[in-house]
C-alpha cells in the first residue's frame, strides 16, 4: 500500500467547449500530484478538442471518437485507469484544489471503503459563483434505496478493484449511472462520507439532470426497483409525487 496512491480521474465530454477548460484546470491544479488524468470525448464538433489539445501534454490519455453515451465514455476511461482509486468529473463541473488530497486522506484512514463520497456539493453558476450548497441525507445503502436517493457524484471516488468486480457503469443508464454504481459498489466495501464540499456542480440551461423530468424519475425508479425498494418508502412516495407533478405541469403547459 503506497502512502500516495495513484488516483485516476476521467472527464467524459461531448460539446462542452464553454466549460471544459475550467474542468481541466481544476484537475491539473490539484495539490495532490499522483494523478492520472483521462479525457474521453464523444466526437465533439465544437471547440472542445481545440481546448483539450492546449493541455494535451499534461493529460495522460486523450480519446476523441463517437461513443454510446456518457456511461460508455466513463467505462472507457475506467478500463484504461491505472489508479487504486478512480472517479470522474464531468466536463462542466470543477474540483476544488485540495479535493484529491482530502479524498486520499479519507481513503487511507478507511481502507475497507469501496466508495469515498462527499456529503455536500456547491451548485455553481456559469461563472463559478456559488448559488447554494446542497447536502445529502443518506448515510448507507439502505438510505440510498429507501430514504433519499440523492448522491454527490462530484468528488466521489471508488476503489478500482471494486469497480471491476461490479462490472463498471451500466451503459443502459443515461441519468443515474452514478447512483446505480454506488449501490452496487456498496456490496464490495463501505461507503465512507466526507462531510464537506470538495467540488462544484455547474447549473446551466443544458444541465442534463435539470432537463430530464419524467425520464429522470423513471430511470431512478428502475434502479431502486432492481434493489428491492419498499413501496411505502420515502423514495417511492417522493418519486410518485414528482412524476404526478410533472404530468400536471406538462398538461398545463408550465415549464
Amino acid at each position: 500500500m503506497e502512502n500516495f496512491p495513484l488516483v485516476s480521474i476521467v472527464t467524459p465530454s461531448f460539446n462542452q467547449g464553454a466549460y471544459i477548460e475550467r474542468t481541466i484546470l481544476s484537475v491539473l491544479n490539484q495539490t495532490y500530484k499522483n494523478i492520472q488524468y483521462l479525457v474521453i470525448d464523444g466526437g465533439s464538433n465544437d471547440s472542445t478538442m481545440e481546448i483539450v489539445n492546449k493541455y494535451k501534454s499534461q493529460i495522460d490519455v486523450v480519446i476523441s471518437e463517437r461513443d454510446k453515451g456518457q456511461s460508455d465514455a466513463i467505462n472507457k476511461g475506467f478500463k484504461l485507469s491505472k489508479g487504486e482509486l478512480v472517479g470522474w468529473i464531468n466536463s462542466d463541473d470543477i474540483l476544488y484544489p485540495d479535493a484529491i488530497q482530502i479524498v486520499v486522506d479519507s481513503y487511507m484512514s478507511n481502507l475497507d471503503a469501496s466508495v469515498i463520497m462527499p456529503t455536500k456539493v456547491d451548485w455553481i453558476d456559469e461563472v463559478d459563483h456559488i448559488i447554494k450548497q446542497r447536502e445529502i441525507k443518506g448515510r448507507s445503502k439502505f438510505d440510498l434505496i429507501n430514504n433519499d436517493f440523492n448522491i454527490v457524484q462530484q468528488g466521489s471516488f471508488y476503489k478500482k478493484e471494486a469497480v471491476v468486480k461490479a462490472n463498471y457503469c451500466n451503459e443502459l443508464l443515461y441519468y443515474c449511472m452514478d447512483l446505480d454504481l454506488i449501490i452496487r459498489l456498496s456490496d464490495y466495501g463501505n461507503i465512507h462520507f466526507i462531510n464537506e464540499s470538495i467540488a462544484g456542480f455547474r447549473m446551466h440551461k443544458d444541465t442534463k439532470t435539470l432537463n430530464g423530468h419524467n425520464k429522470f424519475y423513471n430511470e431512478i425508479w428502475g434502479v431502486l426497483k432492481m434493489n428491492n425498494v419498499s413501496i411505502s418508502s420515502g423514495n417511492s412516495i417522493r418519486l410518485h409525487k414528482a412524476k404526478f407533478k410533472n404530468i400536471i405541469k406538462n398538461a398545463l403547459g408550465i415549464h
